[in-house]
């Protein structure tokens, strides 16, 4: 069914977010398990992603980044096959401008800390284990993470989908 696969993937986001932490990882986890595409490898270069990239909150939203990971598991140029004369690497970085401009549209961002200010009222940088206190206690992984991370696996699920690659 249509939508079905994008609302568990919002739904396992959602929970991975509030239980584990780790937006990219989170969304890139939600993601394999509603394609049933686990790979271990993937998820750990994962790691990283998180607030922005290494809880520093400068760069683009883990989320985002766990999504765009995903779809290139799923539709990425292969090592063997670098030079890529099918096209795969345009036919990915489409479907990241379709995920990034969901992102623009409801958060007026795809960086961390400008996602934070939208939804929390102000950025936080997470690396600072005072102000990821004040995160943490703010509901960043109460309320507000994981609602980022669940709408980042939903749109991707929505854009596999759309694509004929689910």
């Amino acid at each position: 069914m249509p939508g079905d696969r994008a609302e568990r993937a919002y739904q396992a986001g959602d929970h991975y977010e509030r239980t584990y932490y780790g937006c990219g990882q989170c969304a890139l986890a939600a993601l394999q398990d509603v394609f049933d595409r686990r790979d271990d490898a993937v998820f750990r270069a994962a790691t990283g992603l998180a607030g922005g990239g290494g809880l520093a909150c400068d760069g683009s939203c883990g989320a985002y980044n766990g999504a765009i990971l995903f779809f290139g598991q799923l539709l990425g140029r292969d090592r063997d096959d670098f030079a890529d004369p099918a096209g795969v690497r345009l036919q990915t970085a489409g479907m990241v401008r379709e995920l990034r401009q969901r992102f623009i549209d409801a958060y007026g961002s795809v960086t961390c800390r400008n996602i934070q200010t939208k939804t929390m009222g102000r950025p936080y940088y997470i690396a600072d284990p005072e102000d990821f206190r004040r995160f943490h206690d703010a509901g960043a992984h109460d309320v507000y993470c994981p609602e980022v991370v669940g709408r980042a696996a939903r749109w991707a699920a929505e854009i596999v989908e759309a694509h004929g690659l689910g």
